[in-house]
């Protein structure tokens, strides 16, 4: 199995509503380790360079206007095959159609307020990427608890 690097959004409603927390535990207990975290502001230029995909879509002004509504986290998860993982644990983009047990399953209000942003492909999470963090706020480290107990 590939060990993959993935972009991961929580969008303003899981801050907004205090989940942050638990959603990420969710992402660590599956085995998922956080290389790169922080906490932003989405500004308008960053909103439509990461959703130029969706421009000229009825949705996209209403989604810039929320992605940057609020402060929101950012973060790069790693883990073997970390993009299908993520977006199976986030669930379908329409929340009402979201499994129970998935983030949006148990946590969406609606398919713009859907908690989580999770890129779809390899292609698009390198580009993600590289939109929210410079190679040098990305860590690689290990793991392994039992190396420090020795």
């Amino acid at each position: 199995m590939p060990v993959e690097r993935t972009l991961v959004l929580l969008k303003p409603e899981t801050l907004q509503r205090g989940i942050v927390g638990e959603v990420i535990s969710r992402f660590e207990r599956r085995g998922l380790k956080i290389v790169a975290l922080k906490m932003l502001w989405m500004d308008r230029d960053l909103a439509e360079r990461h959703y130029a995909a969706h421009r000229g879509k009825d949705f996209y002004e209403p989604l810039i206007e929320y992605i940057t509504s609020s402060p929101l986290i950012a973060m790069v998860l790693e883990g073997d095959e970390a993009i299908e993982v993520v977006r199976k644990m986030a669930g379908s983009t329409d929340c009402r159609e979201a499994e129970p047990g998935t983030i949006r399953g148990d946590f969406g209000l609606s398919t713009q307020k859907n908690i989580v942003h999770a890129s779809d492909s390899s292609e698009s999470a390198e580009r993600e990427i590289a939109l929210f963090f410079s190679p040098d706020e990305i860590h690689d480290y290990d793991l392994s608890v039992s190396r420090w107990l020795k």
